[in-house]
């Protein structure tokens, strides 16, 4: 027998890997890098798969003209030991059949959104799947799902995942009665992890922002010192239901043309295109064809590279609409002005929604609101960067919504920046929301969007849109304070003004004071008694802080003698 040549030997030694194993040794791919990040992402990707569950299921009632109920979600965190804890997120959805609950819960990669151009919250159908594989992979313990369809009872399946086959192990799955929603669906993953109960990346932060542009959901979240928050509904409406479209002929690519082209059954080039597109219709299809010398009878599969990117050319010049709105689905303008009004109470809001746009052959669509004063902290301004309706918390410098915030001339619109900062100083909340059919995310952690600058163009568009509106403001709000420092000063010194004209002029100095306060009254329409009270209790508040500030500076001067 020959001896091996070295060539073959090597050859001996490639394999296949599962996307399951390819990502136990690259969680970080998927927001699995630290226990912090860790505990948000298996929140995060419960809460989307209930969100997107509920929805579906009431607008699916809606159009058969059935009650339907509005998403009730409960999230629960319960601390096992030191650094594990019980992710446990519930619902009110339709439920998943017991037959199916194994794939879309323990095989990555496994969902029904991935071909489909509508707007979701999950796309790949890897973000459940790997959150089990998580807390697989830091405690050894089996996910448990709950689940029940309207009618039957409630089933109960406990399942790790078969890395080498990316397949459900299941270790226990019978009915279970204990279930107490009459449909939905409860998720159990035991995990290793740090729990930050504030700030920025903490899941309460998540859940809030979650609300906010979520405004028809209710959120009740338990912690695991058993506090219990409810995040409200701001609205009492379903948002509108999206239909799934084709592809739009805009910024279409070569490759994905000749695939398409390929992979297509219709018999010719000209029902390809008319078919196969949203908005093109016959004529412009066979314009694009003759500019292109393709014969319209052509079948799809015998067209050329060459003949592809003549198409391509020509499809990308056409004067055709812009891609429809209707597999779109934004928050809207009125329920973010009232969800950020019932959470923070601003002096000012202001949102707006873009026209849909595309990237790519995909439409899109931004939303940006900004919010002023009220109980907003008198800090930098608090960027929410939001991608369909999902709060994104990390990695937010490498995100275009920070570009499209930090190159947006904020000192234009009267907003302090502080030299060497990129984001405004001001008591204000910056929230930009991107809806798309398929969101250009930067890696499959889903926590930042692509640098297109389409995308970039229409965020600092929208964002202008509302900062022209809230220069507006900011100047009547100066003018305003002005006038009141004016006010304040008239009658401030009114009393004053009375004696001296008094003893000039020997005329009562009550008759001399009433008579100024009612100019006062008239020519600024305000109430001059209040007025005084008002400049009391300030003058009083900063002998307070003086006298605070004193005592501070004593106490420290003592400190430094001893």
């Amino acid at each position: 027998m020959a001896e091996k040549s070295i060539a073959d030997e090597l050859a001996d030694k490639h394999k296949s890997i599962s996307i399951a194993e390819f990502f136990e040794k690259n969680r970080h791919l998927l927001g699995f890098d630290s226990k912090i990040k860790a505990m948000l992402t298996c929140v995060k990707e419960a809460v989307d798969n209930s969100l997107d569950a509920c929805e579906e299921y009431a607008t699916e009632l809606r159009k058969k003209k059935k009650d339907f109920e509005l998403p009730d979600i409960l999230v629960r965190i319960d601390q096992e030991s030191e650094e594990v804890y019980k992710i446990i997120v519930e619902d009110n959805g339709p439920g998943i059949i017991p037959k199916i609950i194994p794939q879309v819960f323990a095989k990555l990669l496994y969902g029904s959104k991935f071909h489909r151009l509508k707007q979701g919250r999950g796309q790949q159908g890897i973000g459940i799947s790997a959150s089990i594989l998580y807390g697989q992979l830091t405690t050894g313990k089996a996910a448990r799902i709950i689940s029940k369809v309207d009618g039957k009872p409630a089933h109960i399946v406990e399942l790790m995942i078969d890395i080498k086959k990316n397949d459900a192990s299941i270790t226990r799955d019978e009915e279970y009665a204990k279930f107490s929603r009459e449909h939905g669906t409860r998720v159990e993953i035991i995990l290793e992890g740090t729990y930050r109960a504030s700030g920025d990346k903490s899941i309460y932060e998540y859940l809030l922002r979650t609300s906010i542009v979520n405004p028809h959901a209710k959120i009740v979240f338990i912690d695991p010192k058993g506090e219990r928050i409810t995040f409200k509904r701001a609205v009492e409406s379903l948002p509108q239901a999206t239909k799934e479209i084709k592809p739009h002929p805009w910024g279409l690519e070569l490759g994905v043309l000749i695939r398409m082209l390929k992979e297509t059954k219709k018999n010719t080039v000209l029902s390809f295109l008319t078919d196969e597109f949203s908005k093109m219709g016959a004529t412009t299809a066979k314009s694009i064809l003759d500019n292109s010398k393709v014969n319209h009878k052509r079948k799809p599969d015998s067209v050329t590279v060459e003949e592809s990117t003549d198409i391509l050319k020509h499809m990308q010049k056409a004067d055709l609409q812009r891609p429809p709105t209707d597999c779109l689905s934004p928050v809207g303008r009125g329920a973010i002005e009232k969800s950020l009004r019932t959470e923070y109470n601003p002096e000012f809001i202001a949102a707006t929604t873009r026209p849909p746009n595309v990237y790519r052959g995909y439409p899109f669509q931004v939303e940006a609101a900004l919010a002023y004063g009220g109980n907003i902290p008198e800090t930098s301004a608090k960027i929410m960067r939001i991608a369909n309706k999902v709060p994104l918390l990390y990695e937010s410098g490498a995100c275009a919504i920070t570009i499209g915030v930090n190159e947006t001339d904020w000192k234009r619109y009267g907003v302090p920046k502080a030299s060497g900062t990129t984001t405004p100083q001001a008591p204000m909340i910056i929230l930009v929301h991107i809806c798309s059919v398929w969101v250009p995310f930067t890696s499959e952690s889903k926590a930042a969007i692509a640098n297109y600058p389409v995308i970039i163009k229409e965020i600092k568009l929208a964002l202008q849109e509302c900062a022209r509106q809230l220069k507006v403001f900011l100047h009547k709000k100066m003018k305003a304070k002005r006038e009141a420092q004016r006010v304040s000063t008239f009658v401030k010194y009114g009393t004053v003004m009375a004696k001296a004209l008094s003893d000039l002029t020997s005329k009562d100095k009550k008759e001399i004071e009433d008579l100024i306060n009612t100019v006062i009254e008239k020519k600024f329409s305000v109430n001059v008694d209040e007025q005084k009270k008002e400049i009391e209790k300030r003058e009083k508040q900063l002998e307070e802080e003086e006298e605070k500030e004193t005592k501070t500076i004593l106490k420290e001067a003592e400190g430094e003698e001893k």
